[in-house]
């Protein structure tokens, strides 16, 4: 099969992209899973999943969302793809869970995601990985090119620093789950 583009890639403008509610987004979610799927097959894939004719209307709204689109029948069922792609799609559902329950600011969800334990370290060291990655890119936050330049807003402050434990240090859970106490 021929690799095949996104009509939204990761690099088209956010605002470009549906809006979907969070069963929507589930139903997406499974046909991504399988690249293309019939309603039955999204209806199967989905856990606990409501009436048949119920995904079969959620899939009819992302197709007029042009989230998904109609590829061919398959006997008498149609079988869907996407049309955004996955990456681009959370990055939009994310910014919006950020900007609603964060003002914008991933820093205070990483320190509650810290607060509820939900955190390892293992975690950190792939989120360094990838801050690193994209400075030696050359990209800033945002996805934006770094200039050198910046508002005092862009920078943390360091307050609610996130403290990952020294080694030999252990969490009162006995994992290694972040601590939010600071170093003494």
């Amino acid at each position: 099969m021929a690799h095949r583009r996104w009509a939204h890639d990761a690099g088209e403008p956010m605002a470009s992209l549906p809006s979907l509610s969070r069963f929507e987004l589930q139903c997406l979610r499974r046909l991504w899973d399988q690249k293309e799927g019939t309603v039955r097959d999204i209806h199967d894939a989905l856990d606990d999943p409501p009436s048949y004719s119920t995904v079969r209307k959620i899939v009819e709204r992302l197709e007029e969302k042009g989230a998904v689109e109609r590829v061919r029948k398959d006997g008498r069922a149609w079988v869907y793809r996407s049309k955004v792609a996955p990456s681009a799609m959370l990055s939009k559902t994310i910014r919006q869970f950020l900007d609603v329950a964060f003002d914008g600011s991933a820093a205070p969800l990483v320190a509650q995601l810290a607060k509820m334990q939900e955190l390892t370290l293992e975690d950190l060291r792939e989120v360094e990985r990838v801050l690193s990655d994209e400075r030696d890119a050359g990209v800033g936050r945002g996805g934006r090119e770094e200039t050198g330049e910046g508002s005092d807003d862009d920078r943390e402050s360091g307050a609610g620093e996130i403290v990952a434990p020294r080694e030999g240090d252990a969490h009162p859970s006995g994992s290694d789950k972040v601590s939010r106490e600071p170093r003494r």
